[in-house]
């Protein structure tokens, strides 16, 4: 049986990457993090919008498809705290939803989230590494009040989270550096290769013996490593 204790301990691992050996799941963990923070938060619902590197727009996960919803089309609007919370990487605090300001000031928001029986919202940025990359939206009614010890440690929940996707996106772009460099330097070894090679046979300096294979590249509109390659090879005389 999980105790209390250790189900918070996995939560924390699970939004902290889970398995060191496996690839980040970044749907999965959004989607883990709008679910435990209704859980151990005890709000009403949670939902996440995060805008992640590449990304063209925001996406939304969410405890129920109610909140999903709503905090999409808020996205969309400008209004609700998820957006401005992820514009400036600053809490917005508890807002009650029923009062006359709020009405008028999110004309199209407060309606659909009343009609769901969400009476109270803040919302909390997904930031770290001087980055904000999303924000967590917590919903509260009068039987599931945000508290503000709730919503401290949901801050903490978002930027476990946070931490651990900005790390992926960071080792993803190493690798993809990485594999660039890699390239690079093979492609600039084979045409160092090919230039030795043609060299050698037409008794040339490397400088000729380079200007020989681009030429003919551009001649045959052909990459130069792949005629670096052919010469190489064997299998182009030039």
């Amino acid at each position: 049986m999980t105790t209390p204790r250790q189900h918070l301990a996995d939560v924390f691992v699970e939004l902290a990457g889970g398995n060191p050996d496996l690839p980040l799941d970044p749907p999965a963990l959004l989607a883990a993090l709008a679910d435990h923070s209704k859980e151990l938060v005890g709000a009403r619902a949670c939902g996440v919008l995060a805008v992640l590197r590449g990304a063209e727009s925001g996406e939304v996960y969410a405890s129920e498809d109610g909140a999903r919803d709503l905090i999409l089309d808020a996205y969309h609007r400008g209004q609700g705290p998820g957006p401005r919370c992820r514009a400036t990487g600053k809490p917005e605090p508890r807002t009650d939803l029923r009062t006359q300001i709020m009405r008028h000031r999110w004309s199209h928001y407060v309606p659909r989230a009343l009609a769901l029986g969400y009476t109270e919202v803040a919302a909390r940025p997904l930031r770290g590494q001087e980055q904000v990359i999303g924000a967590l939206v917590l919903f509260g009614s009068d039987e599931a009040p945000l508290t503000e010890e709730a919503l401290a440690f949901g801050q903490s929940l978002a930027d476990i989270a946070a931490i651990a996707l900005l790390r992926s996106q960071e080792l993803n772009r190493s690798r993809t550096l990485a594999g660039q460099l890699e390239h690079a330097l093979s492609s600039r070894l084979i045409i160092e290769q090919a230039k030795g090679v043609l060299a050698a046979q037409r008794s040339l300096t490397m400088d000729d013996a380079f200007a020989i294979l681009r030429g003919h590249a551009r001649a045959r509109q052909q990459k130069l490593t792949e005629v670096a390659r052919e010469v190489t090879e064997g299998r182009l005389m030039l």
